[in-house]
C-alpha cells in the first residue's frame, strides 16, 4: 500500500488521538518502526495491521475510523491542499460529485505510482446519486463516505449519505442532495494566498 495512505492514517490518528496512541497502536502491531515514509510502499498486511490494532485499542470497526479518516483528509487544517485539489471539481457539490469520475487520474497526475479505484456516479435523478467504488483499497469506499460529508459542509449543502456495502464487484454508495445551499460554506479561492 502506498506510504501516502500510511502516513495519512499516521497524521489522522496522531492529530485525532494523540502521537502516544499512535506510538502503542505501532509497537502493539509489531511494525519496528513508528514512522511511515510517504513515498515507499509497504505491503498491504502491514496497512491492515495497524488498522485492526487501532480499532482494537479505540473500541471501533474500521468503517467507523475510515470514516472519520476521510473527514478528516478534508476539514483539517494540516490537509487543505487536498481540500482545494478536491473543490477544483467544481463550484457546486453536485459538479463535484460528477468530477469523482476523473479522481483517480488526478491523483495519478499528482503522484504517478498512487494507484486509487476508479470511481463512477450514476445520477439517478437531480437529487440520487449512486456511487460506484471498483474494489482494490481496502475500506476506500468508508474513507469516502467521510470526504463526501465533509465536502457538502465544504460546499454548504445537506446531504444524505449511506454506505450500501458491495453489490456484485463494486461498493456503492447513495447519495441524496437534501438542499445544495443548506449553509453558507467555507470560503475557497481559486488562487492560494501567501500568509
Amino acid at each position: 500500500m502506498h506510504g501516502l495512505i500510511n502516513r495519512a492514517v499516521q497524521s489522522f490518528v496522531c492529530a485525532t488521538y494523540g502521537r502516544s496512541c499512535w506510538l502503542s497502536v505501532t509497537q502493539t502491531a509489531g511494525l519496528g518502526f513508528t514512522d511511515f515514509e510517504a513515498m515507499l510502499i509497504y505491503d498491504r498486511d502491514v496497512s491492515l495491521r495497524v488498522l485492526d490494532t487501532l480499532c482494537a485499542k479505540l473500541g471501533r470497526s474500521r468503517d467507523e475510523i475510515l470514516e472519520d479518516l476521510g473527514t478528516f483528509l478534508v476539514s483539517h487544517p494540516n490537509t487543505e491542499a487536498l481540500r482545494r485539489l478536491l473543490r477544483f471539481g467544481g463550484v457546486s457539490y453536485v459538479e463535484f460529485l460528477h468530477s469523482l469520475d476523473d479522481l483517480a487520474d488526478r491523483a495519478r497526475l499528482a503522484v504517478s505510482d498512487l494507484d486509487l479505484p476508479r470511481l463512477e456516479l450514476r445520477e439517478k435523478s437531480p437529487t440520487d446519486f449512486l456511487l460506484l467504488c471498483e474494489p482494490g483499497l481496502p475500506g476506500y469506499a468508508c474513507v469516502l463516505v467521510g470526504l463526501l460529508r465533509a465536502m457538502a459542509d465544504d460546499y454548504g449543502a445537506l446531504v444524505v449519505l449511506s454506505y450500501e456495502g458491495r453489490r456484485e464487484t463494486d461498493e456503492l454508495i447513495a447519495i441524496s442532495l437534501i438542499e445544495s445551499a443548506f449553509s453558507r460554506g467555507r470560503r475557497f479561492d481559486l488562487g492560494a494566498r501567501a500568509r
